[in-house]
């Protein structure tokens, strides 16, 4: 024979509800922390973008600096006609158009009358995955030659 007995204020165990209300508390915590993953993801590509963008800008910088004459003498800007400058340009260009999502890049030099020339290299990419939207990031570099 079998004796249940009932507690003192009438309670024997979780009813449905309250087991019920634990799981959708529960599922918005997991939602949140999916969330928080998504972005951290996205956020990541973005930073791992720009950490590229700033490597190849200093590459150029670096090429430009190894043939300081045709730098000096602007042949980095626009189509080159020094053979080294269309070589670090058809190159360089490559690379970012391989390692950014529509990367692009431009090159202004200034050339103060102390035979130093002020150089900008800007690169500039699609970083719609990031933001989720059509955006577009830019990268800038200024260095002396």
């Amino acid at each position: 024979m079998l004796i249940f007995m009932k507690r003192a204020n009438g309670q024997q165990g979780f009813s449905m509800v309250e087991v019920l209300v634990t799981m959708v508390i529960i599922a918005f915590g997991l939602l949140g922390v999916a969330g928080l993953l998504t972005v951290g993801l996205r956020n990541n590509q973005s930073s791992q973008l720009r950490t590229q963008a700033s490597i190849l800008a200093y590459d150029m910088a670096e090429r430009m600096r190894a043939n300081r004459a045709a730098a000096l003498n602007g042949q980095y800007i626009g189509t080159p006609t020094d053979a080294t400058a269309l070589s670090d340009k058809t190159s360089w260009n490559a690379q970012l158009a391989a390692k950014l999502p529509s990367g692009t890049g431009t090159i202004v030099t200034v050339k103060p009358a102390n035979d130093l020339a002020t150089f900008t290299i800007t690169i500039q990419w699609d970083d719609s995955k990031a933001v989720g939207g059509g955006t577009t990031e830019q990268f800038e570099f200024r260095g002396e030659i």
